[in-house]
């Protein structure tokens, strides 16, 4: 009875471990510059401290706004208060005033 050998051929060997490399440096690629990568999350990192500094400006423009507000509330209205307020807004002085506009 004959035995046939087949002779390994070098290339066999080395596909597995070439296949392996392939795939974790697809990943490793995409770890780092992929949508939710290293890369995106300092970017989202630089994003939200920005988003956190204009939330802080608006913050105070609207406590700011509540305590001119809260001025006007019943019970609490100031006549000079609502006096400025109206001529503010309808444009209109007495005959007998100076108007000096300044712009904050």
């Amino acid at each position: 009875m004959a035995v046939r050998k087949r002779k390994k051929r070098s290339l066999t060997r080395f596909i597995a471990p070439l296949a392996t490399m392939m795939i974790l440096g697809y990943f490793g690629f995409h770890a780092f510059n992929g949508q939710y990568g290293i890369r995106a999350q300092l970017a989202m990192e630089l994003r939200m401290v920005e988003l956190e500094k204009k939330l802080a400006a608006r913050t105070a423009v609207r406590n700011q706004l509540e305590a001119r507000v809260a001025l006007l509330n019943d019970g609490t209205m100031e006549k000079d208060m609502v006096d400025q307020y109206v001529r503010s807004q309808l444009n209109m002085a007495r005959e007998d005033e100076v108007v000096l506009l300044i712009n904050k």
